[in-house]
């Protein structure tokens, strides 16, 4: 049973690393860069709230979280990487928090930071 499970780990890992490296490699030319952009609202309906170069760089942050969870381990990177674009698409899609996020702070006193370790 330990041996099956660390092949499947083995396989899930390598299998990870190729698509990651796909996507990179397909990010370096125009027509992948489109398609993959293209691809995005199908796989992520909210992307639709974000704007061109916000797409990019969402396209771009996901394909180095998941080249990072396949290359180093970073199992949380790509889903930081989701709830932080879906927030960002959240903010967009209601037009009085986009207002507000887009608000100068002027001095506001943001209350107290607490610091965790």
């Amino acid at each position: 049973m330990v041996l099956t499970t660390a092949i499947h780990a083995e396989r899930t890992e390598e299998n990870l690393t190729t698509a990651s490296r796909l996507f990179l490699a397909l990010m370096k030319h125009d027509d992948g860069a489109r398609s993959l952009l293209l691809a995005l609202p199908e796989v992520f309906p909210w992307v639709r709230h974000l704007d061109e170069e916000e797409m990019r760089a969402f396209t771009m942050e996901l394909l180095e979280a998941l080249s990072d969870a396949a290359e180093l381990g970073a199992r949380e990177a790509v889903h930081r990487t989701l709830v932080s674009w879906r927030a960002t698409a959240r903010i967009n899609a209601d037009p009085a928090q986009l207002k507000e996020a887009l608000r100068p702070l002027d001095g506001d006193d943001l209350g107290p930071v607490e610091v965790h370790g």
